[in-house]
C-alpha cells in the first residue's frame, strides 16, 4: 500500500514538472508571436518563464529526480571496497545534512522575508516564487537522512555506472 501511495505521489510530482515545462513552451510560443508577428515587446512571458524553470528545476530535483539518477563522480568509490564506499556515503550524507540544516533558518528568513516584494510584470510575491528552495532544502534534508538510515544499517550504496568504468569502449 504505501509503495502504491509513493508511486502516485511520484506520478504527481512528475505531472507537475511537465506542467511546468508546458507553461514554459507556451509562454516562450507566445513571446515569439507577439514580438515578430505583433511587434510587441512583452516582459510578462519572459517572467512567467524564469519562474517556472526556477521552480521546474528544484521540483524535479526534490520529488522527481532519484538518488539513481543523479550525477556522480565515483571515480573514487568505484575503486574502494563496500565498507569504505558505506563510510564515503556516510561522510558525505551527513555533510549534506549539517550544511543544509544550517541553511535552513537563513533560507527561511529571506523568503519570508520576500513578501515585501513583488515580481515586476506578474506581481508573483516573491516569498511565493522562492518557497520552492525551502521546499527543495527539506526535500534533500529528508532524502538524505533516509541514505544514512539505510548506509547506518550497512545498504551499499548503488554501484558505479559499468559504463563508465574504464575499458569499457565508451
Amino acid at each position: 500500500m504505501l509503495t502504491r501511495a509513493m508511486s502516485g505521489l511520484h506520478r504527481f510530482a512528475e505531472a507537475v514538472a511537465a506542467a511546468l515545462m508546458a507553461v514554459i513552451f507556451v509562454a516562450f510560443i507566445v513571446q515569439i508571436v507577439l514580438r515578430y508577428v505583433f511587434g510587441l515587446g512583452v516582459g510578462w512571458t519572459t517572467e512567467l518563464s524564469l519562474a517556472a524553470w526556477l521552480w521546474l528545476v528544484l521540483w524535479g530535483a526534490s520529488f522527481v529526480i532519484k538518488e539513481s539518477e543523479e550525477v556522480r563522480f565515483d571515480l573514487v568509490t568505484a575503486a574502494v571496497g563496500r565498507r569504505a564506499r558505506i563510510a564515503m556515503g556516510l561522510i558525505a550524507s551527513i555533510t549534506l545534512i549539517v550544511l543544509y540544516a544550517a541553511s535552513l533558518p537563513a533560507t527561511w528568513k529571506y523568503v519570508t522575508f520576500m513578501k515585501v516584494e513583488k515580481s515586476s510584470y506578474l506581481k508573483i510575491r516573491m516569498d511565493w516564487l522562492f518557497a520552492i528552495y525551502l521546499i527543495f532544502v527539506v526535500a534533500i534534508l529528508a532524502r538524505y537522512l533516509w541514505i544514512v538510515w539505510h548506509l547506518a544499517r550497512g545498504k551499499e550504496p548503488a554501484e558505479a555506472d559499468v559504463g563508465a568504468k574504464a575499458g569499457s569502449g565508451l
